[in-house]
């Protein structure tokens, strides 16, 4: 049984183009850095909305006095309890899903808005570009790019005077924060899966459910850009075994669907379509179907 969850509004002064959601888990100091880079680098007025869990850090009081509205559980939901919930509170048409560990540069919002009115249909998920300061297997971020490991040691002078010279494309595949998707949308496909709770695994779930609801097009755009602190409060958390559930939900591994029905990473060109059922997906699913079957097995003796 997960803690009970309150909410509280605050009226808008203004139209707003997004309602950007951010869950936050006793993460004051990185809450802060973000919400002050969305309010000083902001093209257009948005709607903040954080999720508080527990917040006994002085968050619960420092959004209180920010005038911003929230959601709040005494304890930790996670974050597929804390987005739904944020998302409740929603009045713009556009949600932006965020991580409390971004710092959002001037231009992140124009970036997403242009490529939203490009667009006659609301079937889309179009995501801004993370810089972050350690290189990954991730293909969709920039890096590696260090102006700071943590809040304590940022230098937000050099990173602003330095972002928009890094040369990075568009890219196609969506799953990365920030993330922009249509009220109708996320309203269609429920949100986030709860069952994925705390969280592991559930940003693959979402890209699915997009996929059956009919979405094709997942862009990722080089323009829009927010530095990424990678803070790992996750690392506070007991993980749930998000691979296995969506191989056994899905029939498939997240992998499969990333790289050949989202094409994740690869340069933008247009909407993703089905891919051919042969050569590398016809192996990649008889594969899954063994992680599959192996994944039964194995929950079953749990």
């Amino acid at each position: 049984m997960i803690s009970a969850i309150s909410f509280h509004t605050v009226p808008e002064k203004q139209n707003t183009v997004f309602s950007i959601l951010i869950p936050s888990w006793n993460n004051l100091d990185y809450l802060k850095c973000c919400v002050e880079s969305i309010r000083k680098n902001s093209a257009y007025p948005h709607q903040i909305i954080v999720h508080i869990n527990e917040g006994n850090d002085g968050t619960l009081e420092w959004v209180q006095r920010q005038g911003l509205s929230y959601s709040y559980s005494a304890a930790n939901v996670g974050v597929c309890y804390g987005f739904n919930a944020s998302a409740a509170l929603a009045t713009s048409d556009y949600l932006v899903l965020s991580d409390d560990d971004f710092y959002f540069t001037p231009g992140w919002d124009e970036g997403l808005y242009t490529e939203i009115r490009k667009l006659d249909h609301f079937y889309f998920c179009i995501a801004g570009t993370m810089i972050e300061h350690v290189a990954t297997t991730n293909r969709c971020a920039i890096a590696p790019y260090d102006f700071g490991k943590t809040v304590r040691d940022f230098d937000e002078n050099k990173l602003l005077r330095e972002y928009r010279s890094i040369p990075f494309p568009d890219w196609s595949g969506g799953n990365w924060y920030p993330m922009v998707l249509h009220k109708r949308i996320w309203q269609l496909i429920g949100g986030l899966s709860v069952e994925f709770s705390p969280g592991m695994g559930s940003d693959p779930d979402m890209m699915m459910k997009l996929w059956h609801a009919g979405v094709r097009y997942y862009k990722g755009v080089g323009a829009s850009r927010v530095y990424h602190f990678g803070s790992k409060t996750t690392d506070r958390i007991k993980k749930n075994d998000g691979y296995n559930q969506f191989l056994l939900k899905w029939g498939l591994s997240n992998s499969t669907f990333f790289k050949l029905f989202l094409r994740q990473g690869t340069l933008f060109d247009g909407p993703c379509a089905d891919p051919p059922r042969t050569g590398e997906l016809r192996t990649r699913l008889w594969k899954d179907a063994v992680k599959r079957v192996l994944a039964s097995f194995r929950a079953g003796d749990r």
